[in-house]
């Protein structure tokens, strides 16, 4: 067993504001909210969250305002590293969120201190994942995945990238795709990638599986020909998951969602705690030393699938990721 490996997480911290609608706003129309929250949010933040609370080691590196102090300290209480979480002088980055009855949501982001100048941090000595989304600047990004491939490191580490909300055109086409160890995305997501990065059809023969007829198998399948050395989790919301990877030569492993005890109170954070659960997960196969097998896989996206699902069952993003005692203990039930 290896000593205790670690992720690093470059991304966003904000301060979400959830408007309780009874639908999302149209354009030209005025409506009223029933209440309002403030929480703690951000897709860097809850990301590291759920891998803390998944039982894995995170490091955050980040940017608040004076007005964000809370959310470092709540970060903080969560189990994660936030000694690379810096005070800006710009007010913490907002999601302004409309939130229905049912459960929907619409997000408008700004960015705020998470678009502040943040120097280099060096990797801790075990780290062994890099996780990056979108809400930072993108050349960030870029940098992180090249300090991640530096040639002075013993090995690359594994770097994973969330590309939400979508990069540009130009910048998907600059995107280092061949440095990325794991793409995840939704269905939307996957589309947007494939309209851009894969202009003609997949040509490998879809089997004859369960997840065949699923719409999003066939992006899956001409993004893996584009980045053919990237592993790809495509979430697929109440219908599950859909993982290809690199060694698996076209075939994949689905699963569906998992069965929710309560009612679908809230996706905010549906996709959050599933690839932080996801990371830690990979985070513990490392440290282990345990190979990357479709069975181990499965095992790992179990769990992943599971945490999404309590973290519907409850209102909030942060909040609502569940411990990882007691996934194990509705896997069980």
């Amino acid at each position: 067993m290896l000593d205790a490996a670690r992720c690093l997480i470059r991304g966003s911290i904000n301060i979400d504001e959830f408007f309780h609608v009874n639908n999302t706003v149209r354009p030209g129309e005025t409506i009223s909210s029933s209440h309002l929250e403030k929480r703690a949010g951000g897709k860097g933040a809850n990301q590291a969250v759920a891998v803390a609370r998944a039982g894995g080691q995170v490091d955050l590196v980040g940017a608040i305002g004076r007005d964000g102090i809370w959310v470092k300290s709540q970060l903080e209480n969560a189990g994660v590293d936030v000694s690379g979480v810096l005070v800006a002088e710009e007010s913490t980055g907002r999601a302004v969120i409309q939130l229905t009855s049912k459960g929907e949501n619409s997000i408008i982001l700004f960015k705020g201190a998470n678009f502040s100048s943040i120097p280099q941090r060096s990797m801790h000595a075990r780290t062994t994942h890099i996780l990056l989304q979108n809400e930072i600047p993108f050349s960030d990004t870029i940098a992180q995945i090249a300090a991640a491939n530096d040639p002075s490191l013993a090995k690359p580490l594994s770097t994973i990238f969330n590309p939400s909300p979508m990069p540009s055109q130009t910048q998907l086409l600059q995107f280092p795709w061949d440095k990325l160890t794991w793409l995840i995305v939704n269905e939307g997501e996957a589309s947007d990638l494939v309209d851009i990065l894969v202009p003609s059809p997949a040509s490998r023969v879809v089997p004859n599986e369960d997840y065949a007829s699923l719409s999003a198998y066939p992006l899956i399948l001409r993004l893996a020909e584009r980045i053919p050395t990237t592993n790809i989790v495509c979430t697929l919301g109440a219908a599950g998951v859909l993982a290809l990877l690199s060694s698996f030569e076209g075939n994949p492993v689905y699963l569906p969602a998992a069965h929710l005890e309560g009612t679908v109170r809230d996706t905010t954070g549906a996709g959050d705690c599933f690839t932080g659960y996801l990371i830690a997960g990979l985070i513990k196969m490392e440290q282990d030393e345990i190979p990357l097998t479709k069975d181990k896989l499965t095992d790992v996206l179990r769990r992943c699938i599971q945490a999404a699902g309590m973290c519907v069952e409850k209102r909030g993003a942060m909040e609502s990721i569940p411990a990882g005692s007691d996934v194990d203990i509705r896997l069980l039930a």
